[in-house]
């Protein structure tokens, strides 16, 4: 049996958006800036996926900005606010622990232009507090950007909640929502969203393409300097049938997105169940208050990659946290954030389900990591000191 269980990492496109790709390319191969009509049709084209886009959220046309990717995205809406903040000598910016390193390697790098970053807490459950927010914020605080569902444990934020007191305060609100767009359901006006990031290929787009949403009001800095294309705010002739298979994508996604979240939260119930009868092994973050098919677990007494590794040869494809992350050594920061210590963080195992799963694969799941878990515990020299009483186990 061979299952695909790492649809946090990627998706396969959907064949009404390969259709869509392809189509476009053929047809409207056009450049949407050229006055000609074979641009024009193009350009049509290109207004027709920001229409779309904008009506899956919730935002008017004017506020879509194409992008190559949520990394883009979440770049320049954090660059943008605090390039605002400095104008007005505002500049500290509140983000939390377990962001994924696009934000926080971009807060990083700000750190040495002089802004100060506040990381808030996100608990054992994987939730920010409200208030805690409501308490962090300054006079000088110019941005706050919290995901809006983590990309690894798959906690939901509570956006509508910390929106409206980033609005009460003054304080633009980002939420990177890579992992939520097309999977959630989503309004920037009624959650008090003022900038949103979004990868197409988290919901069976292509991959190198994305947007932002930029509420109207707020100012946009360029990362990319050239042409005018997406109204002078983001330079370089747009990738049209990236941009119209997404477009489509999304459009698929969101009108079948109840019936595949209620079928694919009683899966990833399921699998919680049924991974939790292992031994000392625990799930990560909230088990409610989360994405649809995302399933986060760590096993004490063994290395997640040799445990991905052997899952990998049962015909299972699985990862241990973010791929973005995935050569790395360390242990994830995001299980870090929510106390787990080092030696339990480095046996997770991230299962994230798509709208194909079944429940025979779910069981065919749990029954693999199962005898995955025990093998691998039969030579491990942790596990025995754990057994034998020399070390107290955690989990």
């Amino acid at each position: 049996m061979k299952i695909y269980a790492d649809n946090a990492a990627t998706t396969k496109m959907s064949r009404a958006a390969l259709e869509t790709f392809v189509k476009t390319a053929e047809e409207f191969w056009g450049n949407p800036s050229s006055l000609y009509v074979t641009g024009q049709k193009a350009k049509e084209v290109l207004e027709q996926a920001r229409k779309d886009v904008a009506e899956a959220i919730g935002a008017q046309p004017r506020e879509i900005i194409f992008t190559s990717g949520g990394s883009e995205a979440d770049n320049q809406a954090i660059r943008s606010a605090a390039a605002t903040g400095r104008n007005k000598n505002r500049m500290h910016i509140i983000s939390t622990a377990f962001e994924h390193h696009a934000v926080l390697h971009t807060l990083r790098k700000l750190e040495k232009e002089g802004f100060e970053v506040t990381l808030l807490p996100v608990h054992e459950n994987g939730i920010v507090d409200p208030e805690e927010l409501r308490a962090a914020i300054r006079p000088d605080t110019c941005l706050v950007t919290i995901m809006y569902a983590n990309n690894e444990i798959g906690t939901v934020q509570p956006i509508k909640e910390l929106g409206a007191i980033c609005r009460e305060k003054g304080v633009t609100f980002h939420t990177d929502a890579v992992q939520a767009v097309g999977h959630l359901p989503i309004d920037v006006g009624k959650q008090n969203i003022d900038m949103l990031s979004a990868s197409a290929h988290k919901f069976h787009g292509p991959k190198g393409v994305g947007f932002l949403y930029v509420r109207k009001g707020i100012v946009v800095s360029n990362l990319i300097e050239g042409g005018a294309q997406e109204k002078g705010r983001r330079a370089g002739t747009e990738n049209l049938p990236g941009i119209a298979a997404m477009a489509e994508a999304l459009k698929e996604a969101v009108s079948g997105m109840d019936e595949n979240a209620a079928r694919l939260s009683a899966l990833r119930d399921r699998l919680i169940a049924g991974l939790s009868k292992i031994p000392h092994g625990a799930l990560n973050g909230d088990a409610a208050h989360r994405l649809p098919g995302n399933v986060n677990f760590c096993f004490e007494g063994i290395e997640g990659e040799s445990l991905l590794l052997l899952l990998d040869d049962r015909g299972i494809s699985a990862s241990s946290g973010s791929a973005c992350t995935s050569r790395s050594l360390d242990p994830s920061h995001v299980l870090l954030a929510i106390g787990r210590v080092h030696d339990v963080a480095h046996g997770s195992l991230r299962l994230t389900l798509g709208e194909d799963a079944t429940e025979e694969q779910v069981d065919y799941i749990i029954e693999q990591t199962a005898q995955v878990v025990e093998y691998l515990r039969s030579f491990s020299p942790v596990w025995r000191e754990l057994t034998q009483g020399k070390r107290q186990f955690i989990l």
